[in-house]
């Protein structure tokens, strides 16, 4: 396993999965790859005014890009931490798409966290992708 930490943001990933990191000043974004199609996005937001309203963008951002989106919203807890966000199923290239968005606060600002893979990988990554955010963990 690999290791993250940025701004007291923690957590663990795969060593077989690819992270870029997109870096713009306070906030950032920590995009993880598998070898098949399943990701997941870590983005510390401090210019969203909440969690709310970063659940809220993240699902506009997704119905732009997808006309068939099917959501239905969901509250969790990451890290400890009250979660809210939605649980997609959509579309593409004829693949069924599962996703997870949730969103948090942290001291550093809002934390958004998104989870996706294909029907095509969904038995192999679904697992490590709820293991990565399980592992998750926030210094306040």
């Amino acid at each position: 396993m690999k290791a993250f930490n940025r701004n007291g943001i923690r957590f663990v990933y795969p060593t077989n999965w690819t992270i870029a990191l997109d870096d713009d000043g306070d906030s950032w974004s920590a995009t993880l790859q598998s070898p098949e199609t399943a990701f997941a996005l870590v983005s510390l937001r401090p210019d969203a005014a909440n969690a709310a309203q970063l659940a809220d963008e993240a699902l506009q951002a997704l119905q732009a890009e997808y006309a068939d989106l099917d959501f239905q919203p969901a509250l969790d807890t990451v890290a400890g931490l009250p979660a809210l966000g939605h649980d997609f199923d959509f579309l593409t290239l004829d693949t069924a798409i599962l996703c997870q968005t949730r969103c948090l606060e942290t001291s550093s600002g809002p934390l958004l966290v998104l989870l996706q893979c294909s029907e095509y990988d969904r038995a192999t990554n679904e697992p490590i992708l709820r293991a990565i955010r399980t592992s998750i963990n926030i210094d306040d």
